[in-house]
């Protein structure tokens, strides 16, 4: 129930800008009490990625919500439909090279820009998982957002 309601609201602009400043510090806090195991409240398949600032050359950490896909994990720079991109996905164009955390489980990654018909793909499973998506890119129409592959490394 309450994930259908944020379905619902999730459409509006003022869930997500609010949910834009609430949500990462609450993602972080649930996150580190349950040790990885619980992101985003447990309401959407969620990690915490860990990339290398493009300018600081620091660890910079994300919590997101992602959706598997065979071995990967695909995540989407919505930026919850600000103008522009997230942070977190210039910093994978920079380097490619980065952490997650999923379910308790440290994996080292390596980011691949999805395009063509895999970034279509990814598209319609991120849409069907969370429709305020579409809602998302109409509010950043004057950018694509941006769809990452996560692959595992050895």
């Amino acid at each position: 129930m309450l994930l259908k309601l944020a379905r619902r609201l999730g459409r509006y602009q003022w869930f997500a800008r609010t949910l834009r400043v609430v949500l990462p510090p609450v993602d972080m806090l649930v996150a580190r009490m349950t040790k990885g195991r619980v992101v985003a409240l447990g309401l959407l398949p969620s990690l915490i990625l860990t990339t290398t600032g493009r300018k600081s050359g620091k660890p910079r950490v994300h919590p997101l919500v992602y959706a598997p896909d065979g071995g990967t994990f695909a995540v989407i720079g919505s930026n919850w439909g600000q103008p522009d991109h997230p942070a977190w996905s210039a910093n994978l164009l920079a380097d490619s090279d980065a952490v997650v955390e999923v379910k308790g489980h440290v994996v080292r990654v390596h980011a691949e820009l999805a395009t063509g018909a895999e970034r279509d793909r990814l598209w319609a499973m991120f849409v069907a998982m969370w429709p305020a998506y579409e809602t998302y890119a109409v509010r950043a129409a004057h950018r694509r957002l941006r769809i990452f592959k996560l692959v595992p490394r050895p």
